[in-house]
């Protein structure tokens, strides 16, 4: 019996965090509606960001390179965290641990080559012309 008392007091705490926030999030809202401007107007409802007004469509087309450089930084930035992660329990892991991140290391190390030498990292428009040139003779 005492262990479902104490799961019913878990359950009512949590009951009450719950109903503590949808009621904050209430509060916050009702009070920014009641409190708030309501003046409407041409100006009032452009949109204004770092102290310039916009200029031209929100619509950009973005080169695949954006898209990729975004993907490789996602890809280290995994790497780096695995790392951290490796470091921290590197007295528990052992030489198993040490040659299990070296490996990580050397398969993300062959990756980054790859992308080089197929120049995926040439964000110069120079070298890219270079090498096409390169490729042509």
């Amino acid at each position: 019996m005492p262990e479902a008392t104490g799961l019913m007091a878990h359950n009512w705490g949590f009951a009450i965090f719950l109903l503590g926030v949808v009621g904050l999030c209430a509060f916050m809202l009702g009070v920014s509606s009641l409190l708030g401007s309501k003046a409407w107007g041409r100006s009032k409802n452009e949109p204004f960001e770092s102290g310039m007004l916009p200029t031209g469509g929100a619509r950009l087309r973005l080169s695949a390179k954006f898209y990729l450089v975004a993907i490789l930084f996602v890809i280290f930035d995994i790497e780096a965290l695995f790392l951290f992660a490796w470091s921290v329990s590197v007295r528990e892991s052992g030489w198993t641990g040490f040659v299990e991140a070296l490996v990580f290391i050397a398969i993300l190390l062959a990756g980054l080559v790859y992308l080089f030498r197929v120049g995926a990292l040439d964000w110069a428009p120079e070298a890219r012309r270079k090498r096409q040139a390169k490729l042509k003779q």
